[in-house]
């Protein structure tokens, strides 16, 4: 959709008549969760159709997190336009605050637009409006192993009408919340079911990340959780044989030659910003990674002979983690020894100390905000 901007616009901040009192906010911090809590501020920039089509961002603030006014004919609310993106800002080695590779965010949530009919955001502005709010909320990072500020921008459609087209308003957010671990078995290897449910077909949204691709994982992501599990993984939508990803996360098998596999980005998964990271650090250790279609059949038979010795999920929320069991109605597997593998413990170390600090950083994808 055609979408113009001041790439100088300024944000307006607004005052927070009650901040979160100290006291409440250390204890938050002290055992933060995962979405359960948020911070004091968000980001708010609105869009509107202008003369010929083309409209533009404008009005951008930071001011308190609070409730959205929304016409009950709201476009979101009847036709789900709406787009989010996920990432984190975390602790760097001398104490500041970074980003991790936010243009990926941004050039992805502008892919994600489109497929939705949605006005693009520019990607400077995307990313000020990330950095607007860490900068505002920087007391809120929790000071617990692994911690970091999980920021959440997102945009809907705000036009009030009932009819089947793109809306002619929109609203971008941002807002931010202190994170822990995201599993909450703390298990050292994660727990699958293998899903009858279908996530995404060619064609259809997949790629994007869009609230409809997650609310059709609800009711097998539950079903997974009363097996006992902790996640659910799909097969594809036409053959229902091949792996695809996760309720939330991209997979990576590991072979004993020390080949690695992840499904091809075919229109139905997610392009995972932490699965691209992984495969340029795997390959940089001069491991051969291949993008292939890998069947559920193919991974028991290989997990059962020792062929296949490892997997793990990878995304910005859980970061890497190993894949010990997996289950489904035609009986269960274990993978490798079924808890955490040697490759992939590396590969997440590697990754999590370039995004700290700790480790130089070759490719320029930490972002400081000092």
């Amino acid at each position: 959709m055609a979408s113009t901007a001041d790439q100088t616009l300024r944000f307006t901040s607004l005052p927070h008549p009650a901040p979160t009192p100290a006291d409440l906010r250390a204890q938050i911090l002290a055992n933060p969760g995962f979405g359960t809590n948020f911070s004091d501020h968000m980001v708010v920039i609105e869009w509107d159709e202008g003369p010929n089509g083309v409209g533009g961002w404008h009005d951008a603030t930071i001011g308190p997190r609070g409730p959205i006014a929304l016409d009950p004919a709201a476009a979101v609310l009847h036709y789900a336009q709406e787009i989010f993106e996920g990432l984190k800002a975390y602790r760097q080695q001398d104490g500041g605050l970074a980003l991790f590779r936010p243009e990926a965010n941004a050039a992805r949530f502008n892919r994600s637009a489109e497929r939705l009919a949605m006005p693009e955001l520019p990607e400077a502005l995307f990313i000020e409006s990330v950095k607007q709010l860490v900068r505002a909320d920087r007391d809120w990072f929790p000071d617990v192993e692994g911690g970091s500020l999980y920021l959440r921008p997102f945009m809907i459609a705000t036009e009030a009408f009932l009819g089947v087209r793109p809306a002619k308003s929109y609203k971008f957010l941002v807002i931010a919340s202190p994170a822990g671990n995201y599993f909450k078995s703390g298990a050292p290897a994660v727990s699958i079911w293998v899903s009858e449910y279908t996530r995404a077909a060619p064609g259809g949204t997949g790629a994007a990340k869009c609230g409809g691709n997650y609310a059709a994982s609800l009711v097998p992501q539950a079903e997974a959780l009363a097996r006992g599990h902790d996640q659910v993984v799909f097969l594809d939508a036409a053959e229902r044989k091949w792996i695809e990803e996760l309720g939330g996360m991209n997979l990576y098998f590991v072979f004993a030659d020390g080949t690695l596999i992840t499904p091809p980005l075919t229109g139905t998964i997610l392009p995972g910003i932490t699965r691209d990271s992984i495969m340029q650090l795997a390959r940089e250790e001069g491991l051969e990674v291949r993008e292939e279609r890998y069947s559920l059949d193919q991974w028991r038979g290989d997990s059962a002979s020792g062929k296949l010795i490892e997997t793990f999920a990878c995304g910005t929320a859980a970061v890497v983690t190993p894949v010990g069991k997996v289950c489904g109605r035609d009986g269960e597997f274990t993978v490798g020894s079924g808890g955490p593998g040697q490759l992939t413990g590396r590969l997440k170390a590697r990754l999590v100390a370039i995004q700290r600090g700790q480790a130089a950083d070759a490719h320029g994808w930490v972002v400081r905000l000092d």
